[in-house]
């Protein structure tokens, strides 16, 4: 009896796999969904202190106004565009539209597309606004 050759991985390295742009969107929006749940603490205690006394919120306004602040924000507001929009292409698929393999990479790289288009408008508004 010939023993048939297993030509399954044995060591699948990550770093290999040359993933589809949809499958990339795709474990983005799980990624950025995670980090979005943990950002969120800090987002409700800056609001908390906001709105705890005028000396708070000017505070708030000072420390949202700083450097590393700003370089913080404007990766939240990545990590939500990102989030937000792989959602419409996740709903959108669900409803059978751009499931054909062309209309799904069509609709992933909309997706990067409005991620860029993104951080464009909210960098200049960030960083470079007077």
């Amino acid at each position: 009896m010939s023993q048939k050759k297993n030509k399954r991985p044995k060591n699948l390295n990550l770093l290999q796999i040359h993933l589809p742009v949809g499958g990339v969107v795709s474990i983005l929006h799980r990624v950025t969904g995670v980090l979005l749940v943990l950002a969120l603490p800090l987002g409700f205690l800056l609001f908390q202190r906001s709105l705890h006394s005028p000396e708070g919120f000017a505070q708030t306004a000072a420390l949202l106004g700083s450097l590393p602040a700003r370089v913080l924000l404007f990766g939240v507001a990545i990590i939500l565009a990102h989030h937000f929009l792989a959602g419409v292409r996740h709903l959108l698929l669900d409803l059978d539209l751009g499931i054909s393999r062309n209309g799904g990479r069509l609709g992933a790289w909309l997706v990067l597309i409005g991620v860029a288009g993104t951080a464009l408008i909210v960098g200049w508004r960030l960083f470079l606004w007077p």
